[in-house]
This record gives C-alpha cells, sequence and structure tokens, in this order.
C-alpha cells in the first residue's frame, strides 16, 4: 500500500478522527505525528513527516469533491452478500511459526471454499463460518480462545473498476454510522471490499447499502 492509502485506511477506521476532518477541525500536522508511527508500523519503513501532512490534506480535500458528485451513489452498479455466523481469526506474523498459514490454508480448502484469507503488516486473517471443524484446526495452537473472535458478520461489496476504493469505504462508514452502525473492521481485495460487523447490525445494515442501490 502507499502512504496515501494508508493514511485513508487508518482515518476512515478512526471514526472521531474521520468526523473532525469532516467538519474541518483537525490539524493535519498534529495528526501526522499521531498516526505516523502506525503507518511506518504497517508499510514496515520510515516515512516523511510531510509527507503525511500531504496525504492527509488531498484525504481531507476529496470529502469536497464527494459532496459534488453526492447525487449519484458512490455505489452505483455495487453488488452486495451478506454472510452471517462469521469467526474473524486473527494471529501474528511472530505466531506463525507455530501456525504455518499455507498449512492453514490448505486445510482450510478441505472444509469449506466460503472464507477469506488476508495477510496484514503484522498478522494473518481468516474470514470463515464458525464451524467446529475450523476451530479444531488450531487444537494444538497455545492461547486458541484469543484467536477467535464471533458474533460477526460480514458484507462482501464489490464495486466496478472504475471506483474508488477508498471512497466506496469512506462513504459506506459515514451511511452506517448515520444510522447508528459502527463496522469492526474493512478489509480490502482487488475485487471488492469486505465489511466486518456486529452480526445483530448486518442485516439491517445490509437494507440500508443496498436500498441506495436502487435508488440510483
Amino acid at each position: 500500500m502507499s502512504i496515501p492509502e494508508v493514511v485513508k485506511e487508518i482515518i476512515t477506521r478512526n471514526r472521531s478522527i474521520y468526523d473532525c476532518m469532516k467538519m474541518d477541525l483537525i490539524n493535519y500536522t498534529a495528526l501526522a505525528v499521531k498516526i505516523q508511527p502506525e503507518i511506518e508500523k504497517n508499510l514496515g519503513n520510515t516515512v516523511n513527516l510531510n509527507t503525511v501532512v500531504v496525504a492527509i490534506k488531498r484525504y481531507a480535500d476529496s470529502f469536497e469533491i464527494k459532496e459534488e458528485i453526492k447525487e449519484e451513489s458512490v455505489l452505483k452498479n455495487a453488488r452486495l452478500v451478506l454472510t452471517d455466523g462469521i469467526m474473524d481469526i486473527k494471529f501474528s506474523v511472530k505466531d506463525s511459526n507455530e501456525m504455518d498459514p499455507m498449512v492453514i490454508l490448505d486445510k482450510f480448502s478441505k472444509i469449506t471454499s466460503d472464507y477469506e484469507f488476508f495477510r496484514l503488516s503484522d498478522s494473518f486473517r481468516f474470514l470463515a463460518e464458525d464451524m467446529e471443524d475450523i476451530r479444531k484446526i488450531f487444537s494444538n495452537v497455545s492461547n486458541r480462545e484469543n484467536l477467535f473472535s464471533t458474533g460477526l458478520a460480514k458484507i462482501r461489496i464489490s464495486i466496478p473498476t472504475n471506483h474508488n476504493q477508498s471512497d466506496v469505504v469512506s462513504y459506506v462508514v459515514e451511511v452506517l454510522h448515520v444510522n447508528g452502525i459502527e463496522l469492526s473492521n474493512a478489509f480490502f481485495s482487488q475485487d471488492n471490499i469486505t465489511i466486518i460487523l456486529n452480526e445483530n447490525d448486518a442485516a439491517r445494515a445490509y437494507d440500508i447499502l443496498h436500498s441506495d442501490i436502487v435508488r440510483t
């Protein structure tokens, strides 16, 4: 990921910073100092503070552009797929000696084809149906219970190639926030965006996003 992409992701996931930026209440330099360590952790190398400031300002400027195009939804021609009963499985890179991701992927494929795998800078993530057979894959792992986050659902948003992923994520976060629904996480892949949320909010979140698509 580039520095601007990491900046957008960090701001989008932090609701208070996101809201303050939309209201133009953020000091860009102060924010850059705050998030610089997280950016460097994600990228695995040092970054120039001024570069972070520029990335923040460009992201802030994009809100004005979005206001001008609100008549045509960012979700136009998107497709949604809701799956509930999801379990989020996370383990750190340093623990990968105990859990070889390739071995785990092979075991997953023998149980189900409906799972997603994400390689982050400091961890590995699996999203899959909460099944006992999947839990058994990790039966020999120390601190096994800390691996699992349950009671979740995912909405996969497939968007046309000419759509900007960051625009879609920030738009979805804003629309759901206005309706009292907060995301647990969001993941990017080449063809789609997967948002993770509390299972109790999933059906309503799907209806809200789907109605937005229908209106366009």
